[in-house]
């Protein structure tokens, strides 16, 4: 889902991740109800839109609209939705517009194969194959990278003859972030990219009585799933009746989870890498206060993901941690828009200070980023109004200095004020009387070990490929990629030729699940 900045200008300093997935086979259950639920869990995913698929054993039925899932769907619309496979999804926004079509899941159809896709993440390189898919016939409804996906994986199909096989030839032509959940009729499949860069999480239903897959362990425990594993990077799984299959199709060396998943996108109550983020958030905090510690009576944060990382701070620097900010919680994304005095405005219809905790005190204000400034400087000027008598930012994460392309919304880098102005220049722009941010490898020392991360918006090292008719504007005059990785091979063939190649491989290897062909990408590995 390419982005692309619809921000309204009173959310316009915040980083927005583009969407999350929730998918469930439980034959007995009142699926589309708990597919509901699970989207609730994940509203902090996206607010723009969602909807709902469901799988009935004989076709596919969806609803989908614009706004919240509370606005999307009423009780009639569940209870008519029966089923024994469903899939969700929550989205910010992306390209292609917004609408009825823009939402997803993304209805398609494979001859007389009905299937809905919920994907979260964004593809670099749909452009071509849209073209090449159009050249060959096939329509497209929408501009969004999720129908190039869901075309792929139809033309595969018929090709093959299975959506598995599908599926896995759509990857190896993929680049970019993703992780998908797939509904036909009777079954649901589940796959994630190569790197790992968006989450995706398995879950159990209590008594052996279904599956989940969700972007968030806090959407299994909406439903009563017990978390079992991640979805690997590069898997494909399959839950039908025959039960939970899987196959490992690609691999990268080192998977490259999105490290701000971790720092703010992800709720708190979350499990990534055997810990909540809340822990994760926290220890940031403690490793703030010892690189960059504050002379200062109070430690506050900004709600919600900069209240850990405030504790944190506080209880390594042995200050008092207080509720110096208070969240308007009824404040959502709304299509009403505000008035221009009211965008000006902007901070003060979401959070408000407490003046008789803030009043004469030296601040610690304790945040997850820094984007582009403009709202950290309504905060600091708030809590001076409220009659704090300095306040000293500091920041959980390093200088946002590069474009994401790979799910977030900030695809050009004159967005980001660290690109444009120095440490000391943000601060006097935001009016702070100090400012810090943690350094990457304190951050990275923050979170549960793994093999990998991306830190891409940090240090410019780019785990995916991204192709120069994609990146093309994105950079300022002087940054250049310090770490761009290589396309994989057959992301730079056209479709017709990974069919091909494809083909030689199915004849050369069994066609069994469990043992069957990984692709032609240079990321994969024969499993056995």
């Amino acid at each position: 889902m390419h982005p692309v900045n619809t921000v309204p200008a009173a959310d316009g300093d915040t980083l927005h991740e583009e969407c999350g997935v929730f998918g469930v086979w439980a034959p007995g259950l009142d699926v589309a109800r708990m597919t509901y639920f699970g989207l609730k869990a994940l509203q902090h995913r996206g607010q723009e839109s969602a909807g709902i698929a469901v799988g009935n054993g004989s076709t596919v039925l969806v609803r989908k609209d614009e706004g919240l899932v509370d606005q999307v769907f009423t009780d009639a619309d569940l209870k008519a939705m029966p089923g024994k496979v469903a899939c969700g999804h929550v989205r910010y926004g992306t390209s292609g517009g917004g609408g009825w079509e823009g939402a997803q899941p993304h209805l398609s159809t494979i001859n007389d194969t009905i299937i809905a896709l919920a994907h979260n993440g964004t593809l670099v390189n749909t452009d071509a194959m849209r073209r090449e898919l159009i050249n060959m016939g096939i329509p497209f409804r929408t501009h969004t990278d999720s129908e190039v996906a869901a075309k792929l994986i139809g033309y595969f199909t018929q090709e093959t003859h299975r959506i598995r096989e599908g599926i896995a030839s759509t990857m190896a032509m993929l680049e970019g972030a993703y992780a998908m959940a797939l509904v036909r009729e009777d079954a649901i499949y589940a796959f994630r990219d190569p790197d790992g860069i968006r989450p995706l999480v398995l879950g159990e239903l209590p008594g052996g009585k279904g599956w989940v897959v969700a972007s968030e362990t806090c959407a299994l425990d909406i439903v009563g799933a017990s978390y079992v594993r991640d979805v690997e990077p590069g898997e494909i799984i399959k839950i039908s009746d025959d039960g939970l299959e899987s196959q490992q199709e690609y691999r990268s060396a080192v998977p490259s989870p999105c490290i701000f998943e971790q720092v703010y996108f992800a709720r708190p109550d979350s499990v990534m890498g055997g810990g909540t983020v809340y822990s994760a958030r926290r220890r940031m905090g403690e490793r703030l206060a010892r690189e960059a510690p504050a002379d200062a009576d109070l430690v506050i944060g900004v709600p919600d993901s900069g209240l850990p990382p405030a504790e944190g701070f506080a209880r390594a620097s042995g200050l008092p941690f207080g509720e110096g900010l208070i969240k308007n919680r009824y404040v959502a994304r709304t299509f009403i828009q505000p008035t221009q005095e009211l965008r000006e405005m902007g901070v003060r219809l979401k959070l408000n200070a407490l003046k008789d905790v803030v009043a004469g005190k030296r601040l610690v204000l304790v945040d997850d980023s820094i984007v582009r400034g403009t709202t950290m400087a309504q905060i600091v000027r708030m809590l001076r109004d409220a009659g704090a008598a300095e306040v000293h930012v500091r920041i959980n994460s390093p200088e946002v200095r590069w474009p994401c392309f790979y799910g977030i919304d900030t695809d050009t880098q004159d967005q980001l004020i660290s690109a444009n102005k120095s440490v000391d220049e943000i601060r006097e722009f935001i009016g702070a009387d100090s400012l810090a941010f943690l350094s990457v490898e304190g951050l990275l020392a923050s979170v549960p070990p793994a093999p990998g991360h991306c830190c891409a918006c940090f240090t410019g090292d780019y785990p995916v490929a991204i192709p120069e008719v994609f990146s093309r504007g994105s950079f300022l005059e002087g940054y250049e990629p310090t770490n761009l990785a290589d396309p994989s091979p057959t992301a730079l063939m056209s479709v017709q030729e990974v069919a091909d190649v494809l083909e030689v491989c199915r004849e050369e290897s069994e066609n069994a699940w469990g043992h069957e062909v990984v692709g032609a990408s240079g990321r994969g590995e024969q499993e056995g």
